[in-house]
């Protein structure tokens, strides 16, 4: 298995391993986006090893070649927080069987100039919430189907396909819904345990 690229030694909780640091990214820039709700719950629900970061990439500009001349500030941000970060962990709704366009650009950016693919190596993890009866599951397969070409290693299980997001929200966005807050408490768990076994096996 390829080598994770070489990291600065993070902080350390009570002298153990290094705390690992996950970088969230919402497919979605809706104000009231049940992905990016799912993200919040993800901080309430993470391991006491973990810290997670959630980076809005709602405001990036369209990917073109022409600007890689000069890259614009806030990717090169962006690119270096994916870069320091030990593990992905992805919210993405469904448009039309795929993710979305605001993931799509955000992911282009990530992996350019065509030297620089920033997502080389990391493990990730998938989340996904719709209001549709599937929970995003297409969209899932989706960006399993890109990181094959970004290098990067997600988890296969469990996997969290929220369907009829409306239901399991209340009105402040809060994921209400006990049986799928165990079920990402487990995804992250899962997460920061796969990111340790490729770290080990580096």
């Amino acid at each position: 298995m390829p080598a994770l690229p070489t990291r600065t030694p993070h902080a350390t909780r009570k002298g153990e391993e290094p705390i690992i640091r996950i970088l969230g990214i919402s497919g979605s820039g809706r104000r009231r986006s049940h992905n990016t709700a799912l993200l919040e719950a993800a901080k309430e629900l993470l391991p006491e090893d973990a810290a997670l970061d959630v980076h809005d990439v709602s405001a990036f500009p369209l990917f073109n070649q022409d600007l890689e001349v000069e890259i614009p500030p806030p990717i090169r941000r962006f690119k270096e927080k994916v870069r320091r970060a030990d593990a992905i962990l992805f919210a993405t709704p469904e448009h039309n069987y795929s993710i979305s366009a605001l993931l799509k650009n955000a992911i282009e950016w990530g992996n350019r100039p065509e030297e620089d693919n920033s997502w080389d190596g990391k493990p990730a993890a998938i989340m996904s919430a719709s209001t549709s009866p599937r929970g995003g599951a297409r969209a899932q397969l989706h960006l399993r189907q890109i990181m094959v070409d970004l290098n990067m290693y997600p988890i296969n299980s469990p996997q969290l396909l929220l369907a009829r997001a409306q239901q399991h929200f209340d009105a402040n966005m809060k994921l209400t819904d006990l049986e799928f807050r165990g079920i990402l408490r487990e995804l992250l768990t899962s997460l920061v345990e796969w990111t340790r076994r490729l770290r080990s096996s580096a």
